[in-house]
């Protein structure tokens, strides 16, 4: 003979169940907020987004220069090369600035690759503001193409009000992952994580 539950036991299942839902509703926000966390704070090296660089440029910024070195890698799973077409760049402080990468598909094959990025130290990604990137856009190319993909920038006069970045030079780096099915997509979402918390 079965014994009905009491109301007891319904309220602690239902809470039960509500705690679940909770913690699985929180897992799914976890990485759209730590990725808006990132993105407003330049934690761990996350580049700021802007339309434009900045008109009116205080007085203590105009002229100061820093130094933008770049770094290209490739995953192992994906048969290019990728580098930059210029190792560094001197840039003056709230100017817009156009570097470029050069990749070539070296297989026989069409392929698809998507691209992480992230710059260091990590406290430089608050000052680093990227207008246009090629980054976690899928690039497909033909065997044997190679592409020049730009990247607009500026670094944020606030830069010269931090101590810590006095004389610092800022390394903008990317490494391209193959794309297929999702998986490249995945592999990008993951060396970001990575990335932000090395």
């Amino acid at each position: 003979m079965s014994v009905p539950p009491s109301r007891r036991d319904k309220f602690m299942a239902f809470g039960l169940v509500a705690f679940v839902g909770a913690m699985l509703a929180a897992s799914y926000a976890a990485v759209p907020l730590y990725r808006m966390f990132c993105q407003i704070t330049g934690f761990g090296g996350t580049t700021q987004v802007s339309e434009a660089a900045p008109t009116d440029i205080p007085a203590d910024a105009r002229g100061r220069l820093v130094t933008v070195q770049f770094d290209g890698n490739v995953n192992s799973q994906l048969p290019w090369s990728f580098e930059p077409a210029q190792r560094e760049v001197t840039v003056k402080v709230g100017e817009q600035t156009l570097a470029f990468y050069r990749a070539k598909n070296l297989s026989d094959k069409p392929i698809t690759g998507t691209a992480a990025f992230n710059v260091s130290p990590p406290i430089a990604g608050a000052y680093f503001d990227k207008i246009a990137c090629f980054c976690f856009t899928e690039q497909t190319l033909q065997p044997g193409e190679s592409v020049e993909m730009p990247v607009s920038f500026f670094i944020d006069p606030g830069v010269v009000k931090d101590r810590e970045m006095d004389g610092a030079t800022i390394t903008l780096s990317y490494t391209f992952y193959r794309t297929k099915d999702g998986a490249g997509a995945e592999q990008v979402s993951a060396a970001s994580r990575k990335a932000s918390t090395n």
